[in-house]
């Protein structure tokens, strides 16, 4: 059986794991990732160079996830994200030349959607989503059974949607900011009249599940904005589940308050009233947390180079 190095690149840590080709994790860490405003990318080459030296010759091949947009199939990315070093270079080509082995690249928010795709709440399905809440609004969509990646990759990239096209030139227009933990704690705060940089989503949590009214009451504001927003990504493709994940997805009053708003979004829609076949969107947690990106690197790798 055949092991492969993974790689997670995060702008705070880059998370790694040798992996077997069933995606069992024989062994897991990470390692800081350099800053990209104060680093290049040889300094970030470096550090990955101690990765795969304590592996050397134990594996067949890299899987890398990565934030940007990437043309996963040449291995190029166009940018980085929070390792905007690596913007507009051939990854792949270059990392595989390094080692002499292959190596893939694929975006993060698709590494979730993979691994819910072959091993978690995708599995069974034809059509599906995955909405993953992190610091911004991140997925991929499967379409007829495979990744759907768009003509320049940036399908999935939810964080870019507008919300407010009366305000569109300001960020807080746009998913990333009021899909994900800064529009949660900005959610609540409006509620309580506090700072919304004194929240956190441990902090919210704590609060909501000890009743606290307004807490609450910001949280409904959020997952009602979020339930909407996913109402609109069923109706453009009219998906059999849509699986949400990321840290706060974790948090089973966070589902609750979810489905509670997109049912009581499709009781009232006024249009359903005369076309009553409308569907209801289909929402689950996803199966795969921290180690989703891990598991969608891999199934890629295992894609192009293992067939």
């Amino acid at each position: 059986m055949k092991n492969y190095l993974v790689l997670d690149g995060g702008g705070t840590f880059t998370k790694y794991a040798l992996m077997d080709e069933n995606a069992v994790i024989l062994e897991k860490d990470k390692v800081p990732t350099p800053y990209y405003e104060d680093h290049t990318k040889e300094d970030y080459y470096q550090v990955l160079d101690g990765i795969v030296e304590k592996y050397r010759g134990q594996i067949s091949g890299i899987a890398f996830s990565m934030p940007g947009m990437l043309d996963s199939i040449r291995g190029f990315a166009m940018t980085a994200g929070f390792l905007n070093y690596l913007s507009n270079t051939p990854v792949a080509s270059e990392l595989s030349l390094r080692y002499g082995i292959p190596v893939t690249i694929e975006n993060d928010g698709k590494c979730a959607a993979l691994a819910e795709f072959w091993k978690g709440s995708l599995k069974d399905c034809t059509n599906g989503a995955v909405v993953v809440l992190g610091t911004g609004v991140a997925g991929g969509i499967i379409i007829d059974r495979k990744l759907y990646r768009g003509s320049r990759f940036t399908a999935g990239e939810y964080s870019y949607m507008c919300v407010d096209d009366r305000s569109r030139m300001e960020l807080d227009s746009y998913l990333g900011m009021t899909g994900g933990a800064q529009g949660l704690a900005k959610a609540v705060a409006k509620r309580t009249g506090t700072d919304w940089q004194e929240y956190d989503g441990i902090e919210i949590f704590r609060l909501a599940n000890a009743g606290d009214e307004l807490v609450l009451k910001g949280l409904r504001d959020f997952t009602d904005a979020l339930g909407t927003m996913i109402y609109n990504l069923n109706i453009l493709l009219d998906l059999d589940v849509i699986a949400i994940g990321g840290g706060v997805s974790q948090q089973p009053l966070l589902h609750q308050y979810l489905k509670q708003s997109i049912q009581e979004l499709m009781v009232k829609h006024p249009i359903r009233k005369i076309a009553p076949y409308i569907p209801e969107p289909n929402i689950t947690n996803c199966r795969y947390y921290n180690d989703a990106n891990l598991i969608g690197a891999l199934y890629h790798y295992m894609t192009l180079n293992e067939k």
